[in-house]
């Protein structure tokens, strides 16, 4: 596909100001999905094809806006080009220009944007239908735009995933369980070397495809078209351990050492006796003793861990006075910051909250709020729970950039002090 001269039209996002093409609540059903059998027949165990589970009229995204969010982000966007004059399946990295689009060729390249919801918060009602699974294993929303023949080739995941076809149609050849083949060498994807598909379907627009992880599959684009990639956090044995030592090693006094004031007189001088090695597992095991409630702190903490994109938003603006003020005013909404996370847990009587890698143990009579908190990502101020210290703690999120107001600084005129996200739409001949 040949990319015509490019313009950009930039546009705001503020409150209300679009109503978004495709809006989920979270209770919005997945057509011919029973979430309880699926957990039960299909959830890490073998992939499952729904025809027709989302019905909308449009894509939420167009390719345009797709390509000019490209032209923002970084690490978040990728190109692939299978055909690339350098060899095969080549990966290029964003922030892209236009002039990277227009020199593509016109078939048999994708571009791939992660972390859309997080740039785009409108598009959540993407993520929405799917939160049957917990929040903590919900990673990312990709999109990907496929030219005629655009694939990554063919490959496995570490991960389970959920595939919407939001335009066009793509072919999907699905092969066993691969974790451990081999892959093409001196490439920077990680594609199979040997590929034999068991099953092949064509995905219309509106069709849904999970896949548990370490599948191999192989999405080929038949004409242009839209994809959207729900991926689930799965961190390995080595990053949970690693997170969970570093933890303890930060809570030993730097005084803490080795004492051995019964020191025995030994035979050999070479051996490390049966007393020096039970005073090292002694050492050990006192470390790793942790009480339950410290442990879920450190676990909130660790799957909490905030998307670096928080970094690029604004400070909190408002001073503790202002923020009471706006939070009581008339028609005050609460909004989960993108990139932030919220998640709570119980520990015998006390309740843990933790918010952006960091951990608060919270009074038994603000529970409910910290449920609906957690819960939702947008929300009335006054349709939380009442409670006396409920400002407080909602002080508290605005202060660790958890959330922000939508709120009227004057009649008529909605305030946030919100980052405007922008995009930028591509003009590209061809693309739908």
């Amino acid at each position: 596909m040949t990319a015509g001269q490019a313009a950009r039209a930039e546009f705001r996002l503020p409150p209300g100001s679009r109503t978004p093409q495709f809006a989920m609540q979270h209770s919005y059903p997945i057509s011919g999905l029973d979430p309880t059998r699926f957990l039960r027949e299909h959830w890490q165990k073998r992939p499952l094809l729904l025809r027709g589970a989302f019905d909308f009229k449009q894509p939420p995204i167009s390719a345009e806006e797709l390509a000019g969010l490209a032209c923002e982000v970084s690490e978040s966007a990728r190109i692939v080009r299978e055909r690339h004059p350098d060899g095969p399946w080549r990966v290029s990295h964003g922030p892209f220009s236009e002039a990277d689009f227009a020199a593509l060729p016109e078939t048999h390249w994708t571009l791939l944007v992660t972390d859309v919801e997080k740039y785009l918060p409108e598009l959540r009602g993407l993520i929405e239908p799917f939160r049957f699974i917990p929040d903590w294993r919900i990673d990312d929303l990709m999109i990907s735009y496929a030219a005629d023949g655009g694939s990554v080739g063919p490959h496995t995941d570490e991960y389970d995933v959920f595939l919407l076809q939001l335009d066009g149609e793509r072919e999907w050849r699905i092969g066993g369980l691969a974790r451990d083949a081999e892959h093409l060498p001196d490439i920077d994807l990680k594609i199979l070397k040997h590929f034999e598909p068991e099953q092949v379907w064509r995905v219309k627009p509106g069709d849904l495809l999970y896949l548990p992880p370490g599948v191999a599959h192989y999405g080929i684009g038949r004409g242009p078209c839209l994809t959207a990639s729900v991926g689930f956090r799965s961190p390995s044995h080595r990053e949970i351990l690693q997170a969970w030592c570093e933890r303890l090693i930060l809570d030993i006094p730097e005084a803490a050492r080795l004492e051995d004031p019964d020191l025995a007189l030994q035979e050999n001088p070479g051996e490390i006796s049966a007393a020096a090695s039970e005073q090292f597992q002694r050492i050990i095991q006192a470390r790793l003793a942790q009480s339950p409630l410290a442990f879920k702190r450190w676990l909130g903490e660790f799957l909490t861990e905030p998307h670096p994109i928080l970094d690029e938003t604004e400070e909190p603006t408002l001073d503790e006075p202002a923020f009471h003020r706006a939070l009581s005013a008339a028609g005050t909404r609460i909004e989960r910051l993108p990139g932030s996370r919220i998640h709570w847990q119980r520990c015998g009587d006390e309740w843990i909250l933790s918010v952006n890698g960091e951990s608060w143990q919270i009074p038994e009579e603000l529970g409910e709020a910290v449920k609906r908190l957690a819960s939702q990502f947008s929300l009335r101020a006054d349709a939380l729970p009442s409670a006396p210290q409920a400002g407080e703690l909602l002080w508290r999120l605005y202060q660790a950039r958890a959330i922000r107001l939508v709120y009227f600084s004057r009649p008529g005129i909605p305030h946030s002090g919100r980052v405007d996200f922008r995009r930028y739409a591509l003009t590209l001949t061809g693309l739908p």
